[in-house]
C-alpha cells in the first residue's frame, strides 16, 4: 500500500510529509538524511524536551512575550509529549546533526501542530513553540534534565535496594569464617560477612559519587540561546523557567554561571558518566567475586550458594551457572564502552557548541538505563538469595596454610613458613603440624590459631605485617 502524504513547506522548499504525522518538514527531512542506525532518542530525553517546552510556553505567556491561550495550549501538548503520549511521533536518529537541531525541531513541529488542533488557530513551531530558545541551549538543558532523571528515579533507587540486601547479608553471614584471598591464593582469615559487607560499601561509596554527578547536572544552559549571549531572549526568561523546570521535576536546576562553557562544553555530562563507569567498575568486581564464590560444585570454591533460576546448559543436565553475575558484567563491559564515546564526543565542543550531543545523551541514558535494570535484576534474582555454605569454608580454611601467619608473632616468620609448606605439602591443618613439630606449647596452641581472632583487628593475636 502506497502511504498517503501531505506537503509541507520549511525555509528549503517543499516536503512530502506522511498524512497523519504530527511532525513537519524539518522533521522529515531529518528522518530522510539520517537513515542510520534505527535507533531514536531514549524516552527520559523525550521527556525532558517536553519539560522544557511547556516551562518555557508558560514562561513567556508570563512574561506577556506569547499570547497566554497560545501558550496554555503548548504548555497542555509539550506535557503531553512529556508523559509520552506521542513517542512514535519523534523518528528522528540518534546519529543526526551534533546540536540535535532536528529533534528540538521535532518536538517544535509535534506541539505546534497539536496545539493548532486544539486552539484552531496557526502554532508556528519557532515563532511561538520555540520562542526566546535555540536548539543550542535546549538540546544540553534538555540533556541535563535527562540524565538527572534517570540517576535519581532509576538507577539510584536501584543501588539503594542492592545496598540494603548487601548489608543484610553481611550481618547474616558475620559467623561465616573463610579463608581469605589475594592474587586468587589463600590469604588469613576473614569472614564472609566481612566480604560482603565491603560490596556493601562499594555500592554506598558508589551511590554518592552518582548523588554528587547529579547535582553537577543542575546547571543549565537555557538562556544561552544560539552562541551563549542570550540574543532573541529575554532577561528572565531562563531564571523563571528553570523555575518551573525544577517544580515540575521536583529536582533543583538553576541557569548556568557561564553560558559559554554550559554550550560549548559538556564537561559535566563527561563528568557524571565517570561516577557511572565508576559504578560499573564496583559491579564488575562484586559480581565477579560472587560468581568465584559460587565456583563448582565440586571442583571450585562453592563458598556460597546462588538461587537456581534456569538451566545452565543444553547438554550437560543439572548444571546451574552464575547467569545474573555475567549478565552485570556484560552491562559493565558496556558501559565502559560508552565512557569511550562520552570522552571523545565531550571532546568536539569546538568554540561555542559541542557537535556530538546526541550520541553523548544516548550513551549516558543508555549507561545509566542499563546499571539500573542489572541491578534491579541482580539483586531480587540472586543477591537476595545467597545462602552460605559454611561446611565448604570450614573445610577450605582448615586447610589453609596461611593460618600458619598468625604463629609470626610466636616462633617467628621463617618458622612459620615452614609449618606452612609442610602443611600444605601434606594436606593437613597448621594446627596438627605445629603440634606435631612441638614448636609451641601445646596450652598456646589455640589462643596463637584463634581463626575469629584473626579477623579482627586488634583481637586475638594482636598485630603484624602482611602482602
Amino acid at each position: 500500500m502506497t502511504e498517503e502524504f501531505r506537503i509541507e513547506k520549511d525555509s528549503m522548499g517543499e516536503v512530502r510529509v506522511p498524512k497523519n504525522a504530527l511532525y513537519g518538514a524539518q522533521t522529515q527531512r531529518a528522518v530522510e538524511n539520517f537513515p542510520i542506525s534505527g535507533r531514536r532518542f531514549p524516552r527520559r530525553m523525550i521527556e525532558a524536551l517536553g519539560i522544557v517546552k511547556k516551562a518555557a510556553a508558560l514562561t513567556n505567556a508570563d512574561l506577556e512575550l506569547l499570547d497566554r491561550n497560545v501558550a496554555m495550549v503548548i504548555a497542555e501538548a509539550a506535557g503531553q509529549v512529556a508523559r509520552g503520549d506521542w513517542d512514535d511521533e519523534f523518528p528522528i536518529d540518534v546519529y543526526q546533526t551534533g546540536s540535535a537541531t532536528s529533534s528540538n525541531m521535532n518536538a517544535n513541529e509535534v506541539i505546534a501542530r497539536l496545539a493548532t488542533q486544539g486552539l484552531g488557530i496557526e502554532v508556528h513551531p519557532n515563532d511561538h513553540v520555540n520562542f526566546g530558545q535555540s536548539s543550542n541551549d535546549v538540546i544540553p538543558t534538555a540533556m541535563h534534565i535527562a540524565a538527572r532523571l534517570t540517576l535519581e528515579r532509576d538507577l539510584l533507587p536501584a543501588l539503594g535496594a542492592l545496598h540494603e540486601v548487601l548489608l543484610k547479608k553481611a550481618g547474616d553471614f558475620d559467623s561465616v569464617l573463610k579463608s581469605g584471598r589475594t592474587h586468587l591464593m589463600d590469604a588469613t582469615p576473614v569472614r564472609l560477612g566481612q566480604e560482603f559487607g565491603g560490596y556493601a560499601a562499594q555500592v554506598a561509596h558508589g551511590m554518592e559519587r552518582v548523588r554528587l554527578a547529579s547535582g553537577e547536572l543542575g546547571e543549565l544552559a537555557l538562556g544561552g540561546t544560539a552562541v551563549g549571549t542570550g540574543i532573541n531572549t529575554h532577561r528572565d526568561f531562563a531564571r523563571e523557567t528553570i523555575e518551573r523546570i525544577s517544580e515540575e521535576t521536583g529536582l533543583p536546576f538553576r541557569e548556568a554561571e557561564n553560558h559559554f562553557e554550559a554550550q560549548g562544553a559538556r564537561d559535566a555530562l563527561v563528568s557524571a558518566h565517570g561516577a557511572l563507569n565508576t559504578v560499573a567498575v564496583s559491579l564488575m568486581k562484586i559480581a565477579d567475586d560472587i560468581r568465584w564464590l559460587a565456583s563448582g560444585p565440586t571442583a571450585g570454591i562453592a563458598e556460597i550458594f546462588l538461587p537456581a533460576i534456569q538451566p545452565g546448559s543444553s547438554i550437560m543436565p543439572g548444571k546451574v551457572n552464575p547467569v545474573l553475575s555475567e549478565a552485570v558484567m556484560m552491562v559493565s563491559a558496556r558501559v565502559a564502552g560508552n565512557q569511550t564515546t562520552i570522552t571523545v564526543a565531550g571532546g568536539r565542543g569546538n568554540f561555542e557548541l559541542n557537535v556530538m550531543m546526541p550520541v553523548m545523551i544516548q550513551a549516558f541514558l543508555e549507561s545509566a538505563g542499563l546499571l539500573a535494570g542489572a541491578v534491579r535484576a541482580f539483586t531480587e534474582k540472586c543477591v537476595r538469595g545467597i545462602r552460605a555454605n559454611e561446611p565448604r569454608a570450614k573445610e577450605l580454611l582448615e586447610r589453609n596454610p596461611a593460618i600458619a601467619t598468625a604463629l609470626n608473632l610466636y616462633v617467628g616468620y621463617d618458622k612459620a613458613a615452614e609449618v606452612a609448606k609442610r602443611a600444605a605439602n601434606e594436606g593437613r591443618s597448621v594446627r596438627d603440624v605445629v603440634l606435631e613439630m612441638g614448636i609451641l606449647d601445646p596450652s598456646v596452641v589455640d589462643r596463637a590459631l584463634d581463626v575469629r581472632g584473626m579477623t579482627e583487628p586488634g583481637v586475638g593475636t594482636g598485630g603484624g605485617g602482611g602482602g
